[in-house]
């Protein structure tokens, strides 16, 4: 699912204190995103789900023809507008864990085992599900369609022979990413590649920024332009490291030519726009506007990149302030970077990424936190099985897979808002299939279903279970399960296991602050303090390591802000633990902002570090640290500023007496 971007009206201001009246959890909860309409996805999706049923149609094997309809939906559910190595990539790791899933719940269902056997089998599997969940978002997929698979399996009529069921899912897979190739020898506009518009979303949202420096709207457009870098980020490959990129001695080195391929020149512009961005940051936080002609720079530069290049003039502005120095001196880097010039861009390749991480998450405590929390529920949902005279006995776990899914939001709306949508899903499913469609009438309901499937899951979860219940209910009509529809079994099973969730996923095992929050904050704490350490050791105008601290931070704190919204549309009492958390994650993205406007100072400005002012900064992170391992949230608010910051004065200095005041209504131990 993309990352939704802030709303205006809601969001706090750069110093935490709410710049309108804060927002009910439960409007927050509400309140549909409105993404824009990913044609791609949803063309891919709809073909690929009409060619496997419809191929199951003439061959007489519909049976098998679901199956391969059901693993073009769960592509779908992982398909993104993405170059073609990231959608493989990302289909490649769930996909094969659906299949696997699958495998398992038809051998429990082929060898007819008991109820205890058949609970003992799937609250395993949701413990490696969940366990693999809480690796990151891949893996979460993964773990997901592994459960899910596996629960479908164990209920669903199987093909003969059995195991094929397994065998062909990953058939419509393979046509969802087959659609997606582009064809050879076919040239595409510039603006067409992900890589570049990505660029491009990244300099409109810079310009926004610029343009709203110096107003209450500016901490909102931040969180924006740091959502557009992670995107960019995500979206381009990692390209080898090359001599030029070794680190050089002198302060000042030249710079060398780069291989002319497509990709290291948008790598190029993407290292231009790191710096332009910090600059951005630094004059946010100094709450300092430039004039409106600078600010259409990045605007220009956006269009300049989506149609493959040109010059860009920047403007001769006389910058005053070490700041504006260095926007003024970003922007030109940029403007030559995207018209194909040599600029001197002292940062390096992004580091690759460490091969060890996934093993650790996965044997991390927060992942066998999450493995027992989602392998308890199914426990419950299978004891429940056994003895109550469910119908269609499979929906009970599937719908608690679907909906224990802390990180894709609130458990607790997942489960009002799957019952909700359970109910007008088959309301709806048992209206059409009232008139008794042919089959190929049911292939277009299919196709048309899963074809809003993409916009759906970014828009609202309850608008995702309205368009993901028709569809299923459809496949599984279409399998030969005659009653698909029935309104009153679907309904009771579906509410069922939403209260298994709100009683042993919600209640008992509540995911509080200390759970998501909390560790985010430390991560992001540490960041920030890894990334001012560099500005202060910096023996150049930019040590190549320091970009990538910088983002690292800001990811990082992205990170916190999205667990803090998540958690305000949360009923009391995880909102109101989430709220007490919105200062101090406020804090710490201004303190972002005044490490970057320090960094300018110090190369435009000729500061030498403030020893005093430095290990107040260091202190204050420290304590702030502590307090989220403690679980002692901050009481203190730090002022709203209401005038730029005097250049002349540290900016540090600035930032140490924001988070004193912070943390001098912290409560005692």
């Amino acid at each position: 699912m993309p990352p939704s971007t802030p709303v205006a009206s809601s969001t706090p201001s750069a110093s935490g204190t709410p710049a309108t009246p804060p927002t009910p959890w439960w409007a927050r909860a509400a309140r549909p995103a409105r993404p824009p309409l990913p044609w791609a996805p949803m063309a891919r999706a709809a073909l690929a789900m009409a060619l496997a049923l419809a191929a199951g149609l003439l061959a007489h094997r519909v049976d098998l023809g679901v199956f391969a309809g059901l693993g073009a939906m769960h592509a779908t559910m992982n398909d993104r507008v993405e170059p073609v190595r990231l959608r493989a990539r990302r289909i490649a790791t769930a996909v094969p864990a659906s299949a696997l899933g699958m495998l398992i719940g038809s051998a429990l269902q082929h060898a007819q085992v008991g109820a205890l056997t058949l609970g003992a089998g799937l609250t395993l599997t949701a413990f490696v599900s969940g366990a693999l969940s809480a690796t990151g978002p891949r893996g979460s997929a993964a773990g997901l369609l592994l459960l899910v698979s596996a629960t479908l399996g164990s209920g669903m009529p199987l093909p003969h022979p059995w195991w094929a069921a397994a065998a062909v899912l990953p058939a419509g897979a393979v046509l969802v990413l087959l659609l997606g190739v582009p064809l050879r020898g076919r040239r595409r506009a510039p603006g067409a590649d992900p890589g570049v518009r990505a660029l491009a979303a990244v300099y409109d949202a810079l310009g926004r920024m610029l343009a709203d420096l110096g107003t209450p709207q500016g901490s909102a457009s931040r969180q924006v332009l740091t959502a557009r870098l992670n995107q960019l980020q995500d979206v381009l490959p990692p390209l080898p490291r090359h001599p030029h990129d070794a680190p050089a001695p002198s302060p000042a080195p030249a710079p060398a030519p780069a291989p002319d391929t497509a990709a290291h020149r948008v790598h190029t512009m993407y290292r231009a726009a790191l710096a332009a961005t910090e600059a951005a940051t630094g004059l946010l936080w100094a709450w300092r506007p430039v004039p409106p002609e600078v600010a259409a720079v990045p605007g220009l530069l956006a269009r300049a990149v989506e149609h493959g290049g040109g010059e860009v003039p920047v403007p001769d502005w006389s910058p005053d302030t070490p700041s504006r120095q260095a926007l003024d001196a970003a922007l030109r880097a940029a403007a030559a970077t995207v018209a194909g010039r040599e600029a001197v861009l002292t940062t390096a390749p992004a580091p690759p990424p460490d091969p060890w991480r996934l093993r650790v998450r996965l044997v991390s405590p927060g992942a066998a936190r999450y493995g027992a929390r989602l392998a308890l529920c199914i426990a419950v949902g299978a004891a429940l099985m056994a003895v109550l005279p469910l119908s269609r006995s499979y929906w009970v776990p599937m719908t608690i897979a679907f909906v224990l899914k802390p990180d894709l939001g609130s458990v607790f709306l997942r489960s009002v808002s799957r019952a909700v949508g359970t109910v007008l899903g088959v309301a709806v499913t048992a209206a059409v299939l009232s008139l008794a469609p042919g089959p190929w009438a049911l292939v277009a309901i299919a196709a048309l279903c899963v074809a809003l499937l993409p916009y759906a899951t970014a828009a609202h979860y309850g608008l995702n279970t309205v368009v993901m219940t028709p569809m299923a209910l459809v496949l599984l009509q279409l399998g030969g399960q005659d009653g698909a529809a029935e309104f009153r079994p679907r309904v009771l099973d579906t509410v069922l296991a939403s209260a298994i969730v709100l009683l042993f996923g919600h209640l008992l095992w509540p995911e509080r602050p200390r759970h998501r929050i909390e560790p985010r904050l430390v991560s992001a704490a540490a960041a920030l303090k890894a990334y001012l350490a560099s500005v202060v050791r910096q023996d150049g105008p930019e040590p190549r390591s320091e970009v990538w601290l910088r983002r690292t931070a800001y990811r990082a704190l992205a990170d916190a802000r999205a667990e803090v919204e998540q958690g305000l549309a949360e009923p009391p009492p995880t909102g109101r633990h989430a709220a007490e958390w919105l200062p101090a994650t406020a804090a710490l993205e201004r303190l972002s902002g005044a490490v970057a406007a320090f960094a300018a100072q110090r190369r435009y400005g000729g500061r030498v570090p403030e020893r005093a002012e430095v290990e107040r900064v260091g202190r204050a992170l420290d304590e702030l640290t502590a307090a989220a391992r403690a679980h002692r949230p901050p009481t203190g608010a730090a002022a709203r500023p209401t005038r730029p910051h005097d250049p002349s004065r540290s900016a540090l200095g600035r930032a140490a007496d924001e988070l004193d005041t912070l943390l001098a209504g912290h409560p005692p131990r």
